[in-house]
């Protein structure tokens, strides 16, 4: 591959690690200031507003480095043991999202309530 495609896929994959980092962690501020910001009386609301808030960037930042691995393992060294290693930090990365989302959430992704239809959520 042409030396200057490289170093550019390089910058893309790095960029997109980044902007996963950040999303994290300013997420984690937003909502450790919101939960500092609510009042006295609302203790339990905000602790479970924090989780929630806090979870959502995290999945955010999740999907934007399982992109980065993705883009840094397949074009620059497709071998099977990195292919292996992608396959294995895609595998927890799911299962962390998955398991975040149900957090959030509280049930199951393929439990949505029966009333709930596309566009009229």
């Amino acid at each position: 591959m042409n030396e200057s495609i490289t170093n550019l896929i390089k910058i893309v994959s790095l960029a997109i690690e980044i902007i996963g980092i950040t999303i994290i962690f300013i997420g984690a501020l937003l909502a450790l200031g919101r939960f500092l910001l609510k009042k006295q009386g609302e203790n339990f609301r905000s602790f479970k507003i924090i989780r929630e808030e806090l979870g959502r960037a995290i999945l955010l930042g999740l999907e934007f480095l399982v992109a980065a691995d993705i883009i840094a393992t397949v074009v620059f060294d497709a071998s099977l043991e990195n292919i292996l290693n992608l396959g294995l930090i895609v595998l927890i990365r799911t299962f962390l999202s998955f398991a975040l989302e149900i957090e959030i959430e509280g049930k199951l992704p393929w439990k949505q309530s029966s009333h709930k239809t596309l566009g009229n959520e």
